[in-house]
């Protein structure tokens, strides 16, 4: 069996247990009163697709220390709510306006615009629920981290708040254009500040010393550049049925290839996948995996 066969086959596991830790929360969801329709707009957000590559991380940076998937599975499954409510939100019409994900249906076109604002709303509060329990962490001042680190990597300071940058860029049509420094800082946020958390969480989750979890640190921002990068190289240049998503609207937004053009965004990422390697290699063998995340998420074509 080849190393990226192995690689697939852990991630593909690691889908399936977040994919049970996230039904089993949708079970205590609806046990504690959540209205029906409001839990089936969230079950069709959350259940059911997506490569769960952030949680993958957590279990993944969190069993470099021996930490079982079962002791990480809450802070993972707290992460990936973050990211389905965020591609709720970024769905509506008053943002990027689109009508699938995962090849199905976004959430405001099989329910409504006001239900899939209350989907995403309820996501958000569940990964705090989840990530507050005594099941994210014995220590409690282990779960106050987790929780201080999610909330500031989605907030304002993070995801939100490259979110909005990225739609003061496309929206607001600004007279001078965004230059690369702009949208460094722009995906950085975006889309960086979660994948960076998920290395930090799964470091913290397993004791980490100060200079591991700076390596951890330093490779989720790699990774997180990397990742948008090929997204948006998917965008300009991918297939629209194979991506589950439409393809071509990001031209014209402030994007990686919109400063930079498409051949220097594919040199970047080959360079990033060069200094991923670098970044890991204090790990030794066990950060293979790792390591083997970066090519993943440098060559895929979904």
């Amino acid at each position: 069996m080849g190393v990226g066969q192995v690689f697939s086959q852990r991630l593909e596991g690691a889908a399936r247990l977040i994919e049970g830790r996230l039904e089993l929360l949708m079970d205590q969801l609806a046990a504690s009163g959540t209205p029906p329709r409001l839990l089936a707009a969230m079950r069709h957000a959350a259940l059911g697709g997506g490569k769960r590559l952030r949680p993958f991380l957590v279990l993944e940076c969190a069993g470099l220390f021996g930490v079982p998937a079962s002791a990480a599975l809450s802070t993972a499954a707290a992460l990936e709510c973050v990211h389905c409510y965020s591609l709720v939100h970024d769905d509506l019409p008053a943002m990027d306006n689109d009508a699938l994900r995962r090849g199905q249906p976004t959430v405001h076109k099989a329910f409504d615009e006001w239900t899939a604002i209350l989907a995403g709303d309820g996501l958000l509060s569940a990964a705090f629920w989840l990530l507050g329990g005594a099941e994210a962490h014995p220590d409690p001042q282990i779960r106050a981290q987790l929780v201080c680190g999610l909330a500031a990597a989605s907030g304002g300071a993070g995801m939100v708040g490259g979110q909005c940058l990225d739609l003061e860029a496309d929206k607001l049509r600004r007279p001078v254009a965004p230059d690369l420094a702009h949208v460094e800082r722009l995906q950085a946020m975006k889309t960086g500040a979660l994948i960076r958390f998920a290395c930090e969480a799964g470091g913290l989750i397993g004791g980490a010393t100060a200079e591991q979890q700076a390596a951890l640190k330093r490779y989720g921002e790699q990774l997180g550049l990397a990742f948008q990068i090929a997204d948006d190289l998917l965008d300009a240049e991918g297939d629209a049925a194979r991506l589950g998503k439409a393809t071509r609207k990001d031209r014209g937004k402030a994007t990686i290839i919109s400063v930079a053009g498409v051949a220097r965004a594919k040199q970047w990422l080959s360079q990033l996948k060069a200094e991923m390697a670098a970044t890991l290699a204090p790990l030794g063998p066990r950060a293979e995996v790792l390591l083997q995340a970066a090519h993943f998420v440098a060559s895929r074509t979904a």
